[in-house]
């Protein structure tokens, strides 16, 4: 029964990717009306292949670190959010040189190829939630899943308003920063393929595990320890794919560019905020670490 759900679980998460992943190639398509693109959905068709390899291969239908399914349907997402939205910056560009006689057909365009492009993006997100949700889970507990979906949509938004940055009145129409703001949304969202981002590894649950790091030789295995856990790695992932860039990104927009809206200042005060937790996550690993590490060096003296 369980190894029939999982199968269950494995088919329906991987149509969702592929009907959305179809979704994007067509209106990408639509609006370049170049054929080529349609190769894009060999991400799609591989996704299928992968279920089957990883079915054969993995005891629970996860690999423990990556998700090859969510790097495929992303090599077909990603590539159609980056064109649409050059094509639709480059549309922008061009409303600058048109006619008055003109500029209420094309605003009316420009406003449906905003509403397709975003909707898609935003259905990115909703997509990337929803599937996480119905792919077996693997390891991983029902709490746990549940606290990786409600990151991932703290995640999500904050992508989102990065793409929206790049629509604001006084850089809408540089290039440059759309192309860095869409480097940095594709950059973010591959942390959705890293399991370990956001999920607590199943040792820090484990009571024993203080005492395994030090076992037998004593500390030879300190600084595997200490440098080599998903604790930390997951926050080094987070501050470098996201926190980081995003931070940086926004200052320049603000201070540079004259970019400032409503959400701005909740958006880099986030940024800031979650930089500053994750490091402090990281301090209050190691202080427990090197507290494990003492009590073992005082227990095998006092033997």
């Amino acid at each position: 029964m369980y190894k029939c759900l999982k199968i269950l679980a494995a088919i329906c998460s991987r149509i969702l990717f592929a009907l959305h992943g179809l979704l994007m190639v067509y209106l990408m398509v639509e609006l370049k009306q170049d054929d080529f693109y349609w190769s894009l959905l060999a991400g799609v068709v591989l996704l299928f292949v992968e279920m089957i390899v990883t079915l054969k291969m993995t005891k629970n239908g996860e690999w423990k670190w990556f998700s090859p399914m969510v790097f495929l349907y992303l090599c077909t997402v990603i590539p159609s959010i980056f064109v649409m939205e050059l094509a639709y910056q480059e549309f922008r560009m061009n409303i600058d040189h048109i006619n008055i006689t003109s500029l209420g057909c094309t605003e009316i365009n420009c406003k449906e190829i905003t509403t397709e492009v975003q909707g898609a993006e935003e259905l990115t997100i909703l997509v990337l939630i929803l599937g996480r949700w119905m792919m077996p889970r693997g390891k991983m507990s029902r709490d746990q899943l549940a606290q990786l979906l409600l990151l991932y949509l703290a995640l999500g938004a904050d992508m989102l308003d990065i793409l929206e940055l790049m629509k604001e009145p006084s850089v809408k129409t540089n290039t440059t920063i759309t192309v860095v703001g869409l480097c940095l949304f594709s950059w973010a969202i591959m942390q959705f393929t890293l399991i370990l981002t956001q999920t607590l590894s199943s040792s820090s649950e484990d009571p024993e595990v203080g005492e395994r790091g030090y076992s037998s030789s004593g500390v030879k295995n300190c600084v595997m320890t200490l440098c080599c856990t998903s604790e930390v790695w997951s926050v080094l992932i987070t501050v470098l794919m996201q926190d980081g860039p995003f931070l940086v990104y926004r200052l320049y927009l603000v201070t540079r560019e004259g970019v400032f809206n409503e959400s701005m200042v909740f958006f880099i005060c986030k940024n800031i905020l979650s930089v500053i937790i994750q490091l402090y996550r990281v301090v209050v690993f190691l202080c427990n670490e090197n507290r494990k590490r003492k009590r073992f060096k005082e227990t095998h003296i006092n033997l």
